[in-house]
């Protein structure tokens, strides 16, 4: 679905998409234009931006609507932590921190993020340099097509062992992945349908709790 019909499929699943329609449409064109110069998505998707990839970032806002400071690991072109950021706008105290060792992408998202004002910090370095420092600064950790569930509970350990929680966006290839994450012990997972990928999935991660 692409065009005015995929906007619209995109805004009728996920309504709260609809407050920052303006900001999503100056998204929209930034990455149309910048898409000529370096490969920020797959050409195939760039059509169906709206359900392809605004609708899919927005699964993380609705997954832990309670949390407005977040860190979002590689970035790239902003999927999901720049929707995030924008879907927190009118929150008080709201941050994400965009994580993108690329330059070329980090500047990318510095001017999505200047167009629209969205509450995000770009950090143009590496996850495993960028990440431990935010520790105790943030309440959660996103992530979506980046890396097994193993690798991203290793990378984001630190802040999940601080309390906050993950909530990755992944494919088809989940359930295995969540085997291997739970088998490790120290995190309990949770999971839930994607609502615009079919067989995809919403994966949240946990410190589990000690025993009392």
């Amino acid at each position: 679905m692409t065009g005015e019909a995929g906007r619209e499929e995109a805004l009728q699943r996920f309504p709260e998409l609809r407050r920052i329609q303006a900001e999503l449409a100056a998204y929209e064109s930034l990455l149309a234009r910048w898409q000529a110069k370096i490969n920020l998505v797959s050409a195939a998707t760039l059509d169906d931006i709206w359900l392809r990839h605004f609708a899919d970032s927005a699964q993380v806002h609705t997954a832990a609507p309670h949390i407005a400071r977040w860190a979002d690991m590689g970035s790239g072109a902003g999927f999901p932590g720049l929707v995030t950021a924008l879907l927190l706008k009118s929150t008080p105290g709201a941050v994400v921190h965009l994580i993108e060792s690329d330059q070329r992408k980090a500047s990318f998202l510095r001017a999505v993020s200047r167009e629209t004002a969205a509450p995000a910090i770009i950090h143009a370095e590496r996850i495993e340099g960028a990440l431990p420092k935010l520790a105790g600064q943030i309440d959660g950790v996103s992530a979506r097509a980046l890396a097994p569930l193993s690798r991203l509970a290793q990378l984001a350990e630190i802040p999940l062992t601080a309390g906050a929680i993950g909530v990755f966006l992944k494919g088809e290839e989940w359930r295995d992945e969540l085997t291997a994450v739970e088998a490790v012990g120290s995190f309990t997972c949770e999971s839930a349908e994607s609502r615009t990928r079919a067989g995809a999935c919403i994966v949240v991660i946990k410190r589990k709790a000690s025993p009392s």
